[in-house]
Formats: structure tokens, sequence, C-alpha cells
């Protein structure tokens, strides 16, 4: 199908299968979830009186959210064809992205978006902040003020009283290669039991996450650990990389080698791949 005006004008409002923009945007109407207002897309379920509710939303719902009728599983056979036919706004548009996208390429988009919004990357506290992720290190160094901040590829993270009864944190935020990259230790303490993860997260995407190589580097007279991973992404939590063991991991009485008078040290070197 030809298009007719400026490369750019098509991009920006594209013609659809569906007729002009103002009549595709009819039709993204219809696919609207009215539980978090992003689009319904294949494979469309409803209720038995046809409302819809997105695949995100669907699987915390027992009744629907429209008519209270049990929620059910049916497709939507019509819909999924239809949606074929319609272009979609990505779900970050109020906040600035302009991107139309075919269903098929929505939900890959959006994990990537540079509008697409993030929570408080600090771990440990209930923080309800979410942001753009450009306004990520600004809100950390703002709000949470015992984060230290070293500028180079080759650093040395330090922690004061490790061995202090209770859960706690230590954060320090790395700046090299023109990425922000955070540092995290992290103290479990389930009475008296001490366990210690280290982890050093990027902020920015997971494709630009594994550009990057960290390697944490443990001395003392009688032992030396190394561990080398890829840095998470700002897109993935820590929890996940404790639960599988993707992270450097000590109990107390290592701790208690590393550590002088309870202040610990590791070196931490950060490259490309």
């Amino acid at each position: 199908m030809s298009h007719h005006g400026s490369p750019a004008s098509a991009v920006d409002a594209p013609v659809t299968h569906a007729g002009t923009p103002q009549s595709n945007g009819f039709l993204v109407s219809l696919f609207e979830c009215p539980v978090c207002y992003d689009s319904v897309l294949p494979p469309i379920l409803q209720c038995k009186n046809g409302h819809l509710v997105c695949n995100n939303c669907h699987p915390k719902l027992k009744y629907c959210p429209t008519c209270r009728v049990l929620l059910g599983s049916i497709r939507n056979l019509a819909l999924e064809k239809l949606a074929n036919l319609v272009q979609f706004p990505c779900k970050y548009a109020p906040w600035g992205c302009e991107r139309i996208l075919a269903h098929t390429e929505k939900t890959d988009h959006q994990v990537n978006c540079e509008f697409r919004l993030y929570s408080c990357p600090f771990p440990g506290v209930s923080c309800k902040w979410m942001g753009l992720m450009n306004a990520a290190v600004p809100h950390l160094m703002d709000q949470h003020r015992i984060i230290t901040t070293q500028q180079g590829e080759h650093t040395i993270f330090f922690a004061s009283d490790i061995l202090h009864p209770g859960d706690f944190d230590w954060v320090m935020i790395q700046c090299c290669f023109g990425f922000n990259f955070m540092v995290i230790l992290q103290k479990m303490d389930r009475y008296g039991d001490q366990k210690f993860y280290v982890i050093v997260k990027l902020i920015g995407t997971y494709q630009q996450a594994q550009n990057f190589v960290y390697k944490l580097e443990l001395h003392c007279p009688r032992l030396n650990v190394t561990w080398e991973a890829t840095p998470r992404s700002l897109q993935e939590g820590i929890e996940t990389a404790i639960m599988r063991r993707e992270c450097l991991m000590f109990n107390t009485n290592v701790a208690k080698l590393f550590a002088k008078d309870g202040n610990f040290s590791m070196n931490v070197n950060i490259s490309r791949c």
C-alpha cells in the first residue's frame, strides 16, 4: 500500500488497513483493559458477557471487573483477527513515547521503551518513587543519601560495621564508560545467621548490560575470592539474582575474614565485553 506525504508523517501517523489514524484510534479504544488501561492483545480473553481483560491482569482476577461474573478463559477470536489490522500506541505514550505499533511488536517495544517507568532501585526500602531511567540516579542521590559515588572502572567498595546485627544495605554508584552502575552489598540477618549478597546493577537496559562484565575481588592473608558476572539491568530485580544464586554470596565466618574491625572493603572492576 502506498502512502502520500512526507516520510516523517508516514511514520508519525501511519495509515493502516483499519483506515485513517482517527478511525484507528476508535478501534484501539475497543481493546482497552478496564484495570490497567493498556491494550488487550492476543490471545484475547473475555468473560461470558464479552468484557475484556488483558493478559497481565487476567491471572490476578477471579471476577470480571466490569460485570462481576466469574472471569473464566473464553477466547474472543473475532477481536484477535481485528487486532491484526490495528496499530497500537505504546503504553508509555502519556510520558512522551510516540511509537505506533502492530500488536506483535508492542510488548517487546515496551520492555525497552525509553519512556518506560521504573520503580526505585534502592534495595530493602519501601520507596514509592517511580520515574524515567535517566531520573533514577538523581533520585537516589537526593532521597537515599547514604549512597557513595566513585569514578572510574577500577574502584574500592567500602562498608562499615557489616557485622552489626540486623538487615542492612550498602550501595555505591560507580560511574564509568558513560554509565552508572550500582554496587550493592545486602545483608540478611535471621536470628544471628547472617548472609551477605553482593551484586552489580547497571542503570540501563538488559541489552546494554550485556556489553559489560564486573569482577569483585576480596583479599585477606588466608583467602582470596573472585566473582565475575554480567551486571543486572535496571529492568531486573536483585531478588531473582539472590534466589538463583547469581551473585557473590558469603556467610558471617567469611565476612569476619575480610572485615577489619567490622569494616569491609572490596575491589570492583568493570570492563566492556
